[in-house]
């Protein structure tokens, strides 16, 4: 008796002492975070601007790892099928999130297996042309394209990415006819449109800005409610009278349904306080980007919404994926 009473006690002060505390803490270990596209992208840069300053809250290092493919689908489709824990997060991005399960069955379910902790970066679709095309405005550039219907030619980043399906929302919205021409990335198609070879694109404006500001192509407007940061002079597309044309990039923190709750308030403090520091906000500006509202809610709502919207386009396009 007198053994199994010491054994009680020894077991009941090493869970209340400093070794029990230390084994509940969290996060005990490096945070992982897994982007599903390829490094130098927007969803890159979004989150490593605030990689330092979410490890420092979170007194743990914050490693990011790359694993692109599939139009992002691939890694996020890993990840809803893994059995990771609150030490590893997924970079939720507006294509596998809301788009893709529009054009097709996806494993997973986001409003009801993904728990967001917060977005990291949002940048609006801007419309940008060659300066060859004359036109500078919105009606200028309706106005053309409604003389060609079916002449004009835009770029995007890939079939169902949102830079197409802001020049799909643009024709419905706006009634033009336009010939919509894919690429890989919007890296891909600057070199088309800065030779001459596409009439416009849609793209990241923080992506496109300094092609803007170097006058070889021209900015027309942003697909916001607000002017973006990178482009402030640019209008919105609201301004130029059409307030439904609006599309946003945007990428966002977040884990497993099956996360303890403790856990997932912890990340959501951590991001919410790394994103208030001054370090982060002077990065963010110099890259011209934005965070969008912070707090987990505001990006349950972009799941919500774009969801819905973008299933209304790619409905009425016709958009189908292999």
């Amino acid at each position: 008796m007198k053994s199994l009473a010491i054994t009680a006690l020894t077991t009941l002060l090493l869970t209340a002492g400093p070794f029990g505390a230390a084994a509940d803490e969290f996060p005990s270990r490096a945070v992982r975070i897994i982007i599903p596209y390829a490094a130098g992208g927007s969803s890159d840069t979004g989150t490593r601007l605030v990689q330092e300053s979410f490890s420092r809250e979170l007194g743990q290092p914050v490693v990011i790892e790359n694993r692109g493919g599939g139009g992002g689908l691939n890694a996020t489709d890993a990840y809803f099928k893994s059995d990771h824990d609150a030490h590893t997060l997924l970079l939720g991005g507006i294509a596998p999130l809301t788009i893709i399960p529009n054009l097709r069955s996806v494993s997973y379910v986001p409003e009801r297996d993904f728990v967001p902790i917060g977005t990291v970066w949002r940048s609006a679709q801007t419309l940008v042309v060659r300066p060859g095309l004359g036109v500078k405005t919105v009606a200028e550039f309706l106005a053309h394209a409604k003389a060609n219907p079916g002449k004009v030619t835009i770029a995007s980043a890939g079939l169902a990415t949102v830079a197409h399906l802001a020049a799909e929302l643009l024709e419905r919205e706006a009634g033009i006819d336009l010939i919509n021409v894919h690429f890989r990335s919007t890296g891909d198609t600057l070199p088309q449109i800065l030779s001459g070879q596409i009439d416009g694109l849609f793209g990241d404006a923080s992506l496109v800005a300094p092609h803007v500001k170097a006058g070889t192509v021209v900015a027309i407007a942003v697909a916001a409610p607000h002017r973006s940061p990178a482009l402030p002079e640019t209008p919105t597309f609201g301004e130029a009278g059409y307030p439904t044309v609006e599309a946003e990039g945007w990428h966002g923190l977040g884990v497993l349904a099956k996360t303890p709750a403790a856990h997932v308030k912890r990340l959501r403090d951590a991001l919410s306080k790394a994103q208030a520091s001054p370090d982060y906000q002077s990065r963010l500006k110099n890259q011209g980007g934005s965070a969008g509202e912070p707090g987990p809610e505001a990006m349950s709502k972009l799941i919500r919404t774009d969801s819905a919207k973008w299933g209304v386009i790619v409905k009425a396009a016709n958009i189908k994926m292999n």
